[in-house]
């Protein structure tokens, strides 16, 4: 707004200064308070400037702006003339009642050279400065009131028709400034989250992506200004579980858990859209809201997956409806991006999966079959009369033959068997076990199988199985002192058997005996059965065998 339109303004809405002594002193003064105003853009800075400029145009000594929350009563505060000390000392600002009140609900301009005399006054706090005359407007923005202007002890000693004019001039250019820092601010603020979902989708994007629900809850909070962001999600059975919390308070409440009819995740979750919320007193969610807070549905696929919370502190200003919405669409965004990485990531994996089947099928294919081609080479060599000693020779090489080839069959299966994330198979849950142990021997036990171990055994049975063999192993660890061992596991009709053999000083150890009877326990409530035997050689060789139909007795040891 140009000066010439201002004054314009001001002198349509001025008759009483214009029979004053000194309008265009007075005048002018206006011009320079509304200049001083509407140059500046930061709508904190703006508001303040507003009661500064106000004080000096009425030679005010105090003076206040009190923003109107969408609820009523007073938002915010800003006040001119009180020390900052001594404000500290009256304690919490005025709500909105008395005088401040009564501009709320009629705003209309009041005007008293006597506070006491007014039946509205509600008085001061104790610490308050003492105040007589009184000059209220409202501001308005658009047609709305946004707040109301509060001035008291002029330095005349009362104000004057003149200055309620003076006053209502600027109220009306204090609105356009205020209009002009909030266009301003949205522009800003729209900048900021455009930025920070083009960063935080680059980022869920980036093959070296960390914690997704984390990367979202740092840039949200960053970019709202939250002091507590939390993540929830299901955590079993009517649960929610605090995944993920960033800000003030993060430590106590990241791992807590609540019922999904919790007020503020439960409405979440059920209606599907994002809300403002000043908090959830007396609900078992209120830990994770530290004061005015939107939530956000996480929804991916047409689906909500968890609820997003971001709060602030008590005291300061809650979020607005056009904040809501950036942050649901920051959130969105969010969204298709870890859909999209999850997209890539299954498309990795199946690259993966492929060439590892094709590994597998190489190996069957051509190594299998051309060791097998040289064992029965060499048996029919060892069958053509060959001395004995060489005769014995070559067989034994032919075993190591069989043994190299069911040691790439299990290869060729840990390559090509796919992996249920929930429930491993058996094998690759014997494999685990073998890799957990293998380190902690000087050689790491081979593992052979054999038949359809994974197509016949029950869970319960696999279970036992696992822990059979991980039993068995740190047995052999513990007291066979055994460089050599190996574990097969086959399944041949109705029994499964767990083969393991070790070159160590056999089973006359007493200190094996309470494992062995865990281990004989487990065989017995498969109908199945343990042997413990010594090798002529060196070493033991434990058969435990479990019955594949049978119905388990009791539970597992």
């Amino acid at each position: 707004m140009t000066p010439e339109r201002i004054l314009s303004t001001v002198t349509d809405r001025l008759p009483l200064l214009a029979a004053a002594a000194e309008p265009e002193v007075r005048l002018r003064s206006l011009l320079r308070a509304n200049q001083s105003v509407v140059e500046q853009l930061d709508l904190s800075t703006v508001l303040r400037r507003i009661v500064e400029v106000a004080v000096e145009l009425v030679g005010a000594r105090y003076g206040a702006l009190g923003v109107i929350a969408p609820n009523g009563g007073l938002e915010q505060f800003i006040h001119v003339g009180i020390p900052e000390g001594q404000a500290e000392r009256i304690g919490h600002l005025p709500v909105g009642r008395g005088l401040l009140g009564a501009l709320i609900d009629d705003p209309q301009p009041i005007r008293l050279a006597r506070l006491r005399d007014d039946g509205r006054s509600v008085g001061f706090p104790e610490g308050h400065p003492a105040m007589d005359s009184f000059l209220g407007v409202p501001v308005r923005v658009r047609g709305a009131v946004f707040g109301n202007l509060y001035l008291t002890e002029p330095a005349a000693g009362a104000f004057s028709g003149e200055d309620e004019e003076l006053l209502g001039a600027l109220a009306a250019t204090a609105g356009i400034a205020i209009e002009n820092a909030r266009l301003f601010d949205e522009t800003q603020r729209h900048q900021r989250w455009s930025a920070g979902t083009a960063e935080i989708s680059a980022a869920l994007l980036s093959e070296r992506a960390d914690d997704p629900r984390a990367l979202l809850a740092d840039r949200l909070g960053a970019i709202a200004g939250a002091d507590l962001v939390c993540v929830v999600v299901p955590g079993g059975s009517e649960t929610l579980l605090v995944d993920t919390a960033r800000g003030e308070l993060a430590d106590q409440v990241r791992g807590l858990v609540f019922p999904v009819s919790a007020a503020v995740c439960g409405r979440a979750l059920e209606s599907g859209q994002p809300f403002l919320t000043d908090g959830a007193a007396g609900h078992p969610d209120e830990a994770i809201l530290v004061g005015p807070a939107m939530v956000i549905p996480l929804r991916t696929t047409g689906k909500t997956y968890g609820v997003l919370t971001a709060s602030r502190r008590v005291g300061r200003s809650g979020f607005s409806s056009s904040e809501l919405e950036m942050a649901a669409d920051f959130v969105g965004q969010a969204g298709v991006a870890l859909e999209l990485a999850r997209g890539r990531a299954v498309r990795q994996r199946l690259a993966v999966l492929e060439d590892r089947s094709r590994i597998a099928r190489d190996l069957h294919d051509q190594v299998i079959q051309r060791l097998f081609a040289a064992g029965l080479g060499l048996q029919a060599i060892a069958g053509t009369g060959a001395p004995p000693d060489l005769r014995v020779r070559i067989l034994d090489q032919v075993d190591a033959l069989d043994a190299a080839i069911a040691e790439i069959r299990t290869a060729i299966f840990a390559l090509s068997a796919e992996i249920h994330p929930d429930r491993p198979s058996v094998r690759h849950r014997i494999l685990d076990v073998l890799a957990e142990l293998g380190p902690l021997f000087e050689h790491p036990p081979r593992i052979t199988f054999t038949g359809p171990i994974d197509l016949l055994t029950p869970d319960a049975l696999a279970d036992d199985l696992v822990a059979v063999i991980r039993e068995g192993l740190t047995n052999v660890l513990r007291h066979a002192e055994a460089s050599e061992s190996t574990v097969s596991v086959g399944v041949a009709g109705d029994i499964v058997t767990v083969d393991i053999i070790d070159d160590g000083v056999g089973p006359g150890v007493a200190a094996r005996s309470s494992g062995l009877a865990n281990l004989a326990a487990r065989a017995r409530s498969w109908d199945g059965a343990l042997a413990l035997t010594a090798i002529d050689t060196g070493g033991s060789f434990l058969r435990w065998s479990a019955q594949l139909t049978a119905a388990r007795e009791g539970p597992a040891q």
